[in-house]
């Protein structure tokens, strides 16, 4: 994806701003965060299995990225992996989870990120359930969960709406 006007807001399908925050903003939205937060978020850390507060969330709604609101699984695409943090099928739009190729830790595995704000969120793994198959393992920490009909997240001020 590349933007060819910065006064033109990048948006996804679903009509999310994915444009970049400011360095001023990425200032306000670090500056939010727990130590935990920034460790997973910021430092591509790990949160340990189990322990997550997202883990057992069952309710209908959005889970969006900690640090910059952006929407990224809905509660029907989440499912138990018996792997010690929420996983889920696919994002709500595949323009909101960017891919990116992990060599660390002397494996090779893919990266999910915010799509807006380039924070950690987990990994993708090719063994999930039907329809896709996939199974995105995400960090608790580096997600907040909005009830269904709740207001989204909006820390960068673009009007998300609602979940």
């Amino acid at each position: 994806m590349t933007q060819t006007d910065s006064a033109t807001p990048l948006r996804s399908t679903s009509g999310f701003d994915l444009t970049p925050p400011s360095d001023s903003q990425r200032v306000a939205l670090e500056a939010d965060l727990s130590p935990e937060e920034k460790r997973v978020l910021l430092a591509h850390g790990t949160e340990a299995p189990f322990c997550g507060t997202l883990l057992g969330e069952k309710r209908a709604g959005v889970f969006c990225c900690r640090e910059c609101g952006l929407p990224l699984f809905r509660s029907g695409t989440k499912f138990e992996s018996g792997t010690g943090w929420p996983s889920f099928t696919e994002p709500v739009d595949p323009a909101h989870v960017r891919a990116v190729r992990d060599d660390s830790h002397g494996m090779v595995r893919v990266e999910t990120r915010c799509a807006r704000c380039d924070s950690h969120q987990g990994h993708v793994f090719p063994d999930g359930p039907p329809p896709t198959g996939l199974r995105y393992c995400i960090n608790s920490v580096a997600l907040s969960f909005v009830p269904e009909g709740a207001p989204l997240p909006d820390p960068l001020g673009r009007g998300d709406g609602t979940a």
